[in-house]
Formats: C-alpha cells, structure tokens, sequence
C-alpha cells in the first residue's frame, strides 16, 4: 500500500533544455533524484549533441533519462520546452533550467502540494535563492522578485498588480498538463520571457499562477554590465514581439519600483557605496530593453551584436523576406 502511494504521488516529469552542461547541472540531477517527491522521468532537451558530455549520466538510471538532442539554429525558448512536454504523460510538469538546483528534497513537494490551494492554479513558481558567489544587484533583484509570503495571481489583479500579475519563472517551475494542451503550450517563436507569456494566456483563459517560496532552488549569476545589456535587449524583443500582451501593462513602472526600493535598501544597510554601481547597471539594462523593444528600427548588424540568441533572428529574418 505504501509503494502504491508513493507511485501515485510520482505524477510528474522534469523539462530541462540543456547546453554545454556541467557541474552545477550534475547537482540538479543528483537533486532531483534525491526529492521526497522524485519525478517519473527528466527530460533533456540539449542543443548541439557534440557538446553533451557523456559523463552527465554515467551511473544514473538509464530508465529515469530521456534525451533528445537539437542543433543550435532550432533552439528557441519555447520550442526546447514544448519539445521536451511532448515527451511526457504526466499530468504535472516542471520546467527547470541547468543552472537551478533545489534547495531541499522537499521542493517538488511543495510545488505540487500548492496546486491544492485553489482549484484554478495552472502553474506553480518556486523562490530562487543567491549564493555567495551572486553579484550584489542580483542579490537585490532576487530579494525584489521573491519575497517570503506565497500569492496567487488572476487577470482580476492585473490593473493593481500591472507586469508583475504575469511574473512567473521556467528556472523553476511546475505546470498542470491539461491546461497546458488546451492553450496549445509555450508561444513559439519566444527569444526569452516563453513563461511569463504562457502565464498571460493561461490568466486571460481564467487560469491563476501560484508563487510558493517553500520551494526553494539555488540560482545564481555574476552578470556584468553588458551581460546584462544582452539580456535585456532579447526582454524587449519579447515585449515588442509579443505587445498584444506587454503594451498593456509597461514594464518601465515595475523598473521604477524596482530601483526606488533597490536604493532604499542599499541605503538603509549602510552601503550607500554601492548605489552608484548600481545605477550603473541598471542604465544598462535599461538601455538594452528600451533598444530590444525597438529592434525592428535597428540595422540588423545592430540586431545580432545586441541579442544573446542570433539563431531567432536568422529565422525571423529569413521569413520575412520569404514573405515579401
């Protein structure tokens, strides 16, 4: 009876789109492997065959793994993911990236007991954590975007919660199937934010997104000035791409927000020091998201030294002028 009850609790499997993985990866699968609540089967979605190391699996059980290799000119945000959920049959699926690693065994669990809060939930968030290796604006971004109360999000709150009504994040999160099928899965094409789009059909379908910061992941970079720059630039291509959605509701009001209580923080723990740095970055992330959101006036050689993904634009300029 017990095993049967375990089984029954194992109605997920795991998305992960993977490139180059290395260490920090094998300590997502060995989290994974060790959750309270395992998962059926961890998909892979890897770009470039050659550049998977066989050593990732070596030693895991052949029966848990599932790997579909892609070349780099198909990866696209939402293509990996969909690609990766046609291979499953659980009623659950949780989107991660390579660079996540949970926290505890207890963080699927959590994910999953959260869909219990209200019948209408669709997808479910964990709260992403920054190491001592985090840079200190990523460390203020995250204490911005994950606090520590749960929430739940409708399209009923859009006009008092604008941008952030849609927030949610495939680092770490888990998504009914059903609801998933019959909205006809992530928007493809999507050079970036594939999640937060998802989240806006699936809340103007009547759907509700769920934050639950009990589940907990690691994730954290050290992005530079101009790292962040790229990152930003391919946020405002989403936002111009997908403006059905975001010229609704601004992400500039957010931005402001963001930076207001960023500096009040800085500033209230003594290191009034850092906030110059910090508008620093933050002119460039500005600045690539105001360019990405108007790439379409930009010389394309602009285009491809601004964006992380040139492969979307090849695509995307290519049937332009197919189309012409």
């Amino acid at each position: 009876m017990q095993e049967n009850a375990q089984s029954q609790k194992q109605n997920y499997d795991v998305i992960i789109p993977t490139y180059k993985p290395d260490e920090k990866c094998k300590r997502l699968l060995d989290a994974l492997e060790q959750q309270e609540v395992p998962p059926r089967k961890i998909i892979l979605i890897n770009t470039e065959e050659a550049l998977f190391p066989k050593s990732l699996l070596e030693g895991r059980n052949p029966e848990l793994y599932l790997v579909k290799h892609i070349k780099k000119e198909e990866f696209d945000h939402a293509y990996a993911r969909n690609l990766g959920v046609s291979f499953s049959d659980a009623p659950f699926f949780l989107c991660m990236t390579e660079d996540a690693v949970p926290k505890d065994s207890s963080c699927t669990k959590e994910l999953l007991e959260a869909f219990s809060w209200e019948e209408r939930i669709g997808a479910v968030y964990a709260r992403q954590l920054t190491d001592e290796k985090s840079s200190f604006d990523e460390v203020l971004s995250r204490s911005f975007n994950y606090g520590t109360e749960p929430k739940i999000c409708g399209i009923e709150q859009l006009a008092k919660l604008g941008i952030k009504c849609f927030f949610q994040s495939n680092v770490c999160c888990m998504y009914k199937k059903d609801l998933f099928e019959r909205l006809g899965g992530f928007s493809e094409p999507s050079i970036f934010n594939e999640d937060m789009i998802y989240a806006a059909r699936m809340q103007e379908a009547g759907g509700k997104t769920a934050y639950c910061p009990k589940a907990e992941v690691w994730h954290s970079h050290h992005f530079s000035a101009m790292d962040q720059f790229h990152r930003n630039f391919d946020l405002g291509v989403s936002h111009r791409d997908y403006r059905e959605i975001f010229s609704k509701i601004p992400a500039e009001k957010e931005g402001m927000k963001y930076l207001k209580k960023s500096i009040g923080k800085l500033w209230k723990e003594k290191k009034a020091l850092w906030i110059l740095p910090f508008f620093y970055k933050t002119a460039f992330r500005f600045l690539g998201y105001q360019l990405g959101k108007r790439y379409h006036k930009l010389p394309k050689s602009w285009v491809y030294a601004f964006t992380v993904n040139p492969q979307y634009f090849r695509k995307k300029f290519s049937k332009e002028r197919e189309e012409q």
